[in-house]
């Protein structure tokens, strides 16, 4: 007796599901968190959807939007706080959100760097802008000054995270940044007098202190500073 075995005709193999963005979107994120960014590409995609990539274009044009809907979908970790009272600090809770939005993109550094240059315009994204305009607008600044910030704080927020993921991953990173010191604390007081003068504190406090005071000099920045030609 052959020990072939039968062909299985087209008609009775499972039914693949039906593709669909947000199924295209889940399979990625999935890819990432196991994989790594780099391994998310359209191709690999596709292979796991068991499809070919060029269905997957009906959904994502291409791997920067594929980045961008997988960032999206992350920004549903960030914490956005609760209603506000009148006596809530909006300060505090719009520090919060940022640390928390900080804190999503340092676990997925190599996602931290793409969302430098790929914008998301997904719910998750649009939840995240609404809080922020919402808690900035809690200062009094005229309305310019808190849209314009919104985005200067998202800015600062993922380029600390992309700089400060690629440093928590790199082996060599410590000993780059011990080199920078030595070499500040070397230099002669004669060729580098405002190096010389404004050590120690040229390399002080902790990176959670940087972040914060970063945030506070954002912040004053924006409420403080009126866009030109715009008075409201």
């Amino acid at each position: 007796m052959s020990g072939r075995k039968e062909p299985v005709s087209r008609r009775e193999r499972p039914a693949k599901p039906a593709l669909s963005r947000r199924g295209i979107v889940e399979t990625a994120v999935r890819i990432m968190r196991a994989e790594g960014l780099e391994k998310l590409t359209m191709r690999r995609l596709a292979q796991e959807l068991d499809t070919g990539p060029a269905s997957l274009y009906v959904y994502v044009a291409n791997t920067a939007e594929l980045h961008a809907a997988v960032l999206d979908a992350l920004l549903g970790e960030v914490e956005l706080g609760g209603r506000d009272g009148a006596d809530d600090d909006w300060r505090e809770q719009l520090r919060a959100v940022m640390t928390s939005y900080t804190l999503v993109l340092f676990a997925h550094p190599q996602l931290a760097r793409s969302a430098l240059v790929a914008r998301p315009n997904g719910a998750n994204y649009l939840r995240l802008v609404e809080r922020i305009l919402g808690l900035l607008a809690r200062s009094g600044a005229p309305r310019a000054q808190v849209a314009w910030g919104v985005d200067k704080l998202l800015q600062d927020a993922t380029a600390t995270a992309a700089e400060q993921a690629t440093h928590e991953h790199d082996p060599a990173s410590q000993e780059d940044w011990n080199a920078a010191v030595r070499a500040l604390r070397s230099v002669d007081a004669d060729t580098h007098p405002a190096i010389t003068e404004h050590m120690p504190d040229l390399v002080a406090g902790t990176a959670q202190e940087r972040l914060r005071w970063a945030f506070d000099v954002l912040v004053n920045g924006i409420t403080g500073s009126p866009v030109p030609g715009r008075s409201g």
